[in-house]
């Protein structure tokens, strides 16, 4: 698979999170879009978009931390660079225990998970999981890896801002607002990973910089 085609995976995976929260409102301003002034004046105003129930915001917060943990268990293996690895072992650790705090949650608060309509986020974090697993190790792989980590967790912010705002359940606010410090966190992480690897491939010499390429290079001088 192309690096192009596995960052096309990586933003499809990002965007998935956002899906289902704006899929009612999308609906709401096509229709919208399509009335007219005298239509209106006849027809009573379309409904307001429906937002995320507390079952359907137990259940998104569940696939992400579920699909970013196991993302994190892959690059910890396969990651290249120190850094990488370090920050999957983080994501293994960190989303797994927001994972469990909020599992504890629906069943002490009888919140029994349903993914609102249209929800994918399970599908797309799986199929990027198959492409990290299919990609050999490099550098690519780990700039791939990261970029991705940078998107989901914007994407993460905004979803716990609109669960904010639509949660009814008290405790559940209060376990999204305790949330909220850590992907922030992981976010910032997120981005000075990224930038310490751009760095990194910037400074780094022109040509075949391994030992084989300088050994080449020297015999050719011999000769």
């Amino acid at each position: 698979m192309s690096t192009r085609g596995f960052s096309h995976i990586a933003i499809l995976g990002a965007c998935a999170l956002w899906a289902a929260c704006s899929k009612g409102a999308n609906k709401a301003d096509s229709a919208a879009g399509v009335d007219t002034s005298a239509a209106a004046a006849t027809t009573p105003p379309p409904a307001a978009a429906p937002v995320l129930t507390d079952v359907n915001i137990v259940a998104l917060l569940d696939e992400a931390n579920a699909g970013d943990s196991a993302v994190g268990f892959i690059a910890a293996k396969k990651g290249t660079s120190a850094s990488i690895k370090e920050f999957a072992r983080d994501m293994m650790r960190d989303h797994h225990a927001l994972r469990k705090a909020g599992q504890d949650l629906a069943k002490k608060a009888n919140l029994t998970p349903a993914p609102p309509a249209g929800d994918t986020l399970a599908t797309v974090s799986q199929k990027w999981a198959d492409s990290l697993n299919a990609l050999a190790a490099s550098a690519d792989w780990d700039k791939a890896y990261i970029d991705h980590e940078v998107a989901v967790h914007q994407a993460v912010q905004a979803l716990l801002q609109t669960a904010l705002g639509a949660a009814q359940d008290t405790t559940l606010k209060a376990l999204i607002v305790k949330a909220q410090p850590t992907i922030d966190a992981h976010l910032k992480k997120a981005q000075a990973v990224q930038a310490k690897l751009s760095t990194a491939t910037a400074m780094a010499p022109a040509g075949d910089s391994t030992m084989a390429g300088k050994a080449k290079k020297s015999n050719a001088k011999k000769k």
